[in-house]
């Protein structure tokens, strides 16, 4: 039975380019799989009173609803999250009517493309995966420009998350 992964990329750089590796390799073995890139949505930062374009938010909401599992690709930002995620998640989690539904018992993937390893994104992403719902694979892939995935690897990383999924 195909699940449908949603692979999600904070950034149209490299981190793009590692979500669509991981869309080739999910293709390959068989597996549904889309990309979403954040900066295709123009999400206003976050604050409790701010309107945002409802069209918008609830585009964001169905394709994180729709998937039975997630990739998340996205660099490490002054030792943390990149603020496009948090924000995309700040307003899924506040504008959703149940947005439990949409994180609760799934499984995802952590990955990111950083000038270092990436460390402290892959932990704090990590926390908050799983404060929210998520079920965290617990191999992540960190990728630099000196160190470039094994395919071997990634392969044995997302078998495992089709295997929780």
């Amino acid at each position: 039975m195909n699940k449908n992964i949603l692979i999600i990329s904070s950034t149209s750089g490299n981190n793009y380019s590692l979500a669509n590796s991981f869309k080739k390799k999910l293709d390959y073995l068989g597996n549904d799989s889309s990309i979403l890139n954040l900066e295709d949505y123009d999400l206003p930062l976050f604050k409790p009173n701010e309107i945002a374009l409802e069209d918008v938010i609830d585009s964001l909401i169905k394709k994180f609803k729709s998937a039975d599992g997630y990739i998340f690709c996205s660099p490490e930002y002054n030792g943390g999250i990149t603020p496009i995620l948090t924000n995309a998640i700040t307003w899924i989690s506040t504008r959703s009517k149940n947005w439990r539904d949409t994180f609760n018992n799934k499984s995802c993937l952590i990955a990111t493309f950083s000038g270092g390893p990436g460390i402290r994104f892959l932990t704090s992403f990590r926390l908050q995966c799983e404060y929210i719902g998520l079920v965290v694979m617990p191999r992540t892939i960190s990728v630099t420009s000196y160190n470039a995935p094994k395919d071997e690897s990634v392969i044995k990383s997302l078998k495992q998350l089709m295997m929780h999924i």
